[in-house]
């Protein structure tokens, strides 16, 4: 199928620069705040033992403390693909993708403490997969 006549078939082989996205930036912002609460998350649990209250102590099979190192890790990796996303890195869309996906599984074990946050982040994830996947190869933020 032929372009409309007065647009081109390739925006990036007539401006030399490749295609923009504002999903790609949507996913970075997104996963930009999400690795920065998960981050806080992971120092108040390595800090303050009593800040996260659940019945047994536990969260599934994990106490707090490697909680805390969980979300530390994980929103330090964030922050970088967060970073990488809005560029359109490659490396970051993949890892963006798979991050989200340990994220939103994570927060399925973290129910017990903050249910609402713990929606919330699950439903970011599903948007952050789709904003990471759905624009063409190449682009960046917008």
């Amino acid at each position: 199928m032929n372009a409309p006549t007065g647009t081109p078939a390739d925006p990036q082989a007539t401006t030399g620069r490749p295609p923009s996205s504002g999903w790609l930036t949507f996913a970075g912002i997104i996963i930009l705040m999400i690795g920065c609460s998960n981050v806080i998350s992971g120092l108040a649990a390595l800090f303050k033992d009593d800040y996260y209250t659940v019945s047994e102590g536990r969260l599934l099979v994990f106490d707090f403390t490697a909680w805390g190192w969980i979300w530390l890790v994980l929103g330090i990796l964030q922050i970088a693909v967060g970073v990488g996303a809005v560029r359109g890195s490659a490396w970051a869309r993949a890892t963006g993708t798979a991050l989200a996906v340990v994220v939103a599984v994570c927060q399925l074990a973290f129910l017990a403490a903050f249910p609402l946050w713990s929606l919330v982040v699950i439903g970011l994830c599903v948007l952050v997969i789709h904003a990471l996947v759905s624009p063409p190869r190449g682009a960046t933020g917008a």
